[in-house]
């Protein structure tokens, strides 16, 4: 009996102590406290949780005081990102634009028009929306400041339309060399000093001069500059017999080395504002002693294809200028046969070939220069593009109807001019896709 009892005073004793142990226990799970799970290799070096949160491992859910947040266990794939759209090159652009023109516009683009600094004329509005012309030539003489000029430009790029030149916008174009060869004058242009006076200067000077010039065409809304001259007059003492270039002090200096320095350093100025230069007049007219402008048969008997006048011209393709003005003179020890716009040697030949250049061929005027009074104007444009030139300027409104007529016959009744012209309007295109005219703006 007494066993009995004792065993069943120790069973007692063994239930009490399970409830006071079930209670110890029930107790410590319901106290709060941070639980924390195992780290992964990843988070190895995180900081310990703040007390009151539960971190758990990538992909679960962690719990704080009334929030819950799912952390993802992976970054989203690359693949899941889309990937913007590539952009087309200015090549690539140029040939979507073309494909969209008509004959007629396509004609347009390879057309400069004169157009008074002071406003448009009849002539020049009928020439652009008419005519399709695409690209302006501001001539004359203004002396009412760059807010005006900036007016006249923005009435010009109103005439942008898409039965014109299906949107595509114009390059306006002027003469700011300097000295007596400075078409925007008044409040915001600077009076530039003439080339002969800019070749005195340092090179790094010239160019920052040259920039401020250009900011001041280009707050005009001018983006095309036909300067600087290249050509090089050889001694002081024949430059006032020089009639188009040394009598006007157009030159940089005597020798190809200081045009180079002088008027590369113009150049780069130029485009530093985000106006191109034109480099005029290849291969030069230092060397003749009439104006191609004012007197026919003009001669340089003295340029020779790989002479040392070309040099600097040279000089400004390696820097990367992507407009050349072509002298209207005729050189005779380069091609016999045509005068410098019409001579296949001289633009595919001797610019394309020799030199590299890829850029727009344009043409000094070709409709009032007395050079060209030999040939009909219907033929002047078209002859000038079938022997490689990029773009035709006509200062005279008036008479640019004729050189686009001219072109279209051509164009219509030879398949191989017609591919040679759209050559010539890619070529013009692209310039302007690298110059932001046709992108939406």
């Amino acid at each position: 009996m007494a066993k009995e009892m004792s065993r069943r005073w120790w069973l007692g004793v063994v239930a009490g102590l399970a409830v006071v142990l079930g209670i110890i226990f029930a107790v410590n799970a319901a106290s709060p406290g941070p639980t924390t799970a195992a780290p992964t290799e990843r988070d190895s070096t995180a900081p310990a949780p703040t007390p009151g949160q539960t971190t758990t491992a990538p992909g679960q859910t962690t719990t704080a005081p009334g929030q819950t947040t799912t952390v993802p266990s992976q970054p989203p794939s690359p693949s899941s990102v889309p990937s913007p759209p590539p952009v087309p090159s200015p090549v690539q652009e140029a040939q979507r634009t073309l494909a969209t023109l008509t004959p007629e516009q396509r004609v347009g683009q390879v057309l400069m028009v004169g157009s008074p600094v002071s406003g448009p004329d009849a002539a020049t509005l009928a020439a652009l929306n008419e005519d399709h012309v695409g690209n302006v030539f501001l001539k004359g003489r203004s002396y009412a400041g760059t807010d005006v000029v900036a007016g006249v430009v923005a009435s010009l790029q109103a005439q942008v339309s898409a039965p014109g030149t299906a949107g595509v916008r114009q390059f306006i174009a002027t003469d700011q060399e300097g000295g007596m060869v400075q078409i925007m004058n008044g409040p915001g242009f600077s009076d530039i000093p003439a080339a002969v006076v800019q070749g005195a200067l340092d090179p790094g000077q010239l160019r920052a001069d040259a920039k401020l010039w250009g900011n001041e065409l280009a707050h005009a809304g001018v983006n095309v500059n036909f300067a600087p001259s290249l050509d090089t007059v050889p001694g002081a003492d024949f430059a006032p017999a020089n009639a188009p270039i040394g009598h006007f002090g157009r030159e940089y200096g005597y020798t190809p080395a200081d045009v180079s320095a002088h008027g590369v350093a113009f150049a780069q100025g130029m485009a530093d504002a985000g106006v191109a230069p034109a480099v005029k007049h290849f291969p030069g007219l230092g060397r003749v002693s009439a104006n191609t402008d004012t007197t026919s048969g003009v001669t340089d008997g003295i340029t020779v294809r790989n002479g040392p006048f070309i040099a600097p011209f040279r000089d400004a393709v390696r820097a990367g200028v992507r407009w050349m003005m072509i002298s209207n003179a005729s050189y005779p020890s380069i091609d016999p046969g045509e005068i410098a716009p019409f001579s296949s040697i001289i633009m595919r030949g001797m610019v394309r070939d020799d030199l590299g250049f890829t850029g727009i061929i344009v043409s000094d005027d070709i409709c009032d220069a007395v050079q060209l009074s030999f040939a009909a104007p219907s033929d002047r444009a078209a002859d000038f593009i079938a022997a490689g030139g990029t773009m035709a300027l006509c200062t005279n409104q008036n008479i640019l109807p004729q050189l686009s007529q001219g072109i279209l016959a051509r164009q219509a009744a030879d398949q191989a001019f017609a591919a040679v012209v759209d050559a010539a309007a890619l070529k013009v295109l692209e310039v302007k896709a690298e110059s932001g005219l046709l992108s939406a703006g």
